[in-house]
Formats: C-alpha cells, structure tokens, sequence
C-alpha cells in the first residue's frame, strides 16, 4: 500500500517515572467529566545547563509552539541554567461535539474522546501545515490506516525539492528517511493523512505540506486505539472559553487572519455568558489575555487570579536524569569522521547552532570545541566519507554554512599533525 499526500501518564513519561523519583504529572490522557470544558494542570521546570525548550516539550507531552508561546521571554534553543520554564499543560477542549478525533489547528492539538469511555480524552500535540500548504478544516474520517508505510511523493513536492538541489525519488520506502515515520491514517480528504515523522521537532510547527504531524511515540499509541470509520473534525478556534468549579477561563492563540471579526465574536458570546449567568466578566484582564495569547487558560471573572498569580501557583517539578530522546552525542574518537561547521568567536552562537543541529531530523551529533578564544562546531562521529558529504550537503542546505570534512587520523598524520588535533578537539 502507497500513501499520498504529504508527509492517566503519558508513555514516555510514564518510562521515566519508572527510572527515576521526579515528579509525575499527567500530560496527555485525562479523566472527564459531562460538564468538564478544562483540563490537565501548569507545571514548572528550572532548566539545566544545555536544555532547550524543544526537548522539555517532547518529554512534557506539549509541542514547540506550546512551550514556545508560553515562555516567550526565552530563546528555544539556548536556556540560561536556572531559568524557570512554564509547563502549560493545561487545555481547554474545543467547543464541538466530544466523539472521535477533534484536532484544533489554532492551538496544534489533537483531542481523542473514545466512544467506549466517555469519561475519557486525550490529547497530542501536533503539526500542520505550512503557508501555502494549509491544512483543511471541516468534518471527514479515517479510512485506512497502514504501519510502515512507503510514501508516493506528489509532483509538486518532487518539484519543489529538486529547486532546492534535493531530489527525491518517487517512492520513499518505509524507513529513517521517509517522512511519514512508522504509523500513516488517511482522511477522508484525497492526500491528506495523520502520521508519525522522522523530524519530531517539527511537531507544534506550521512545517507540513498539509498532513498532521504527530510524535513518533504519540501516534504509536494512537494508531492502536483508532478505528478505521473514526469520525475527524478538523477546527480552527484561536479563543476557547471553558468552565472549571464554576470559574470561566479563557485561552488564547494568535489567529492567523480575522482577528477583529473573531474578537467581535467572543465579545458577543462572554456578553450572552455574563447574562445567562449573572457573573461580572473581568473586561480588562480579557485585552489582557488577547494580547498575550499564550495559550495558557487564565479566569476572566471579577476578582479571579490574574496570569502572574496562576504561574505562581504552578506545581514546580524536579529536573529528571535525562529527557525523553534527548540525543546523546557521542566523544569523537581519532578513528572517526566529522565536519567542522562553523567558528564563531561568541559561544552562544556556537552552541545555538549545535542545539539546531542535534535536532534536526535525522539529529546531525553536534558539539561545541572552545580553542584560542574561538567556539567551533563540529558534527561528528560519521564512519565513512560518503555520510559525511551528504552531512555537509545538508547543512549547506539548511543552514547556508559550508562544513568542511576532517577524515580520520592515520597513526602517522597524528604523529606528524598533532597540532591539528588538538586544535580541532581541545586536548592539550
């Protein structure tokens, strides 16, 4: 079979808890009641030396523009050690029917009622469409569903890359370079698909060519439970409004056109809930929270805690051993292949390039050398010459720095050329 188109705790959480004694949170499977429009918890993290914020959404079951959003005031891709990064693992659900798959793009989210326990939803991160490729809203369902899939390219997207000096054959193989990754659902919509990727920090992105991007390990786990006939229905809601004990929240995304007639909208429907229920709603505090658009639910009543108060009262967890599929760049050996990428005289720089890097899809092992006051990068260790060049092709393609390869040691380069070594890998 070829696919078109384009390419109670969480799992993997739920592995670390079993390794280590941080604290547990639920981040993707939550109880629900009839009346329950909120739900899950914000949590907080002090961040460690060499953290991103892309690793800590993986394991915290949130997406790139999840914890992006919510910690505007951070770099990605380089953290200060010690800075407190929120976790706003805290969600308001759609405002449509709860049955089957409701995916709201707005936000990048995948909510999944199973008919069988209404009680019962969780939610994935996801990634959509980029400009020009936009992801359809309206109402479809799955199918077929298909493990392993191979990836028929369509003429558009094999146009589009040979432009880029990136031709791809017609007929991508299931495998680490087949962008769908292990798991492809179709829609009902020709050439659309929710799948999995081989470039899971595209998830909470606009980076697809119109499909639903999940995390390998999200769609593992969903792929099992959805049945072929499962209804979808593909949303686009910026400003969700729920009631949790009596509280109204709300939460807020940038919307990516028609903002005003939007704005008008929810204006008209508070007004109607000020009415029917005889609550005073906080008028200054929703600019507020419009403009801020962070995506974290914050109360609008007279008198609720405002945003400042609730990131205050967040559940603060400790740091774990490692993050989930955080890459562990192996030491570079004599006997190995690398690729100098570039040398910066500003470390940060450097090591924002090496994060870029290690994230890439496949990851591209990277770390940062200090020598003579300079910061190098250096990708590596490869074990032939034909992985290095293709390294250094797509580097140059996705990052305009032209590496260069350094081969491995011979005995008699080392001992005429210890210098070089040295100069590359810091040993004194």
């Amino acid at each position: 079979m070829l696919l078109g188109g384009c390419q109670s705790l969480s799992n993997h959480y739920a592995n670390y808890k079993a390794e280590s004694t941080f604290d547990a949170v639920e981040t993707d499977e939550f109880s629900l009641s009839d009346q329950q429009d909120v739900v899950g918890s914000l949590a907080s993290i002090q961040a460690h030396e060499n953290d991103t914020l892309p690793d800590i959404a993986r394991h915290f079951g949130l997406g790139y523009n999840d914890i992006t959003i919510a910690n505007s005031h951070l770099d990605p891709w380089l953290l200060e050690s010690g800075s407190q990064v929120l976790l706003p693992i805290r969600f308001i659900l759609p405002n449509v029917n709860r049955q089957g798959l409701v995916l709201n793009l707005a936000n990048m989210r995948l909510f999944y009622f199973p008919r069988k326990e209404p009680s019962r939803v969780i939610t994935y991160p996801i990634g959509i469409g980029r400009k020009g490729w936009s992801t359809p809203t309206g109402l479809t369902k799955i199918i077929s569903k298909k493990k392993n899939p191979a990836w028929r390219v369509p003429a558009s997207i094999l146009k589009e890359h040979a432009k880029k000096s990136d031709p791809l054959p017609r007929i991508v193989p299931a495998g680490p370079d087949n962008p769908l990754g292990d798991y492809a659902m179709r829609l009902g919509i020709p050439s659309y698909l929710i799948h999995g990727t081989n470039k899971p920090y595209g998830v909470g992105m606009k980076i697809s060519h119109g499909c639903v991007r999940l995390y390998p390990e999200d769609i593992a786990e969903l792929f099992k439970q959805i049945p072929v006939g499962t209804s979808v229905n593909i949303v686009d809601q910026p400003y969700l409004l729920g009631w949790e004990n009596n509280m109204l929240f709300l939460e807020a995304h940038k919307p990516v056109q028609q903002y005003k007639r939007l704005k008008k909208k929810l204006f008209r429907r508070l007004k109607r809930i000020s009415r029917k229920t005889d609550n005073t709603i906080d008028w200054q505090k929703i600019e507020r929270i419009l403009e801020r658009a962070n995506g974290v639910p914050v109360a609008v009543l007279k008198n609720s805690p405002d945003f400042p108060s609730i990131v205050n009262a967040a559940l603060s967890l400790t740091h774990p051993p490692r993050f989930y599929q955080q890459l562990e760049v192996k030491p570079l050996t004599r006997g190995d292949w690398s690729v100098t990428v570039a040398t910066f005289p500003d470390a940060d720089a450097a090591q924002k390039l090496v994060a870029l890097l290690n994230h890439q899809g496949p990851p591209i092992p990277s770390r940062r050398i200090e020598k003579s006051g300079l910061s190098s990068v250096v990708a590596g260790p490869f074990n032939s010459e034909e992985k290095v060049n293709s390294v250094i092709d797509k580097i140059r393609r996705e990052f305009e720095f032209t590496g260069v390869a350094n081969p491995p040691q011979r005995i008699e380069d080392v001992k005429n050329n210890v210098w070089t070594w040295n100069w590359l890998f810091g040993e004194s």
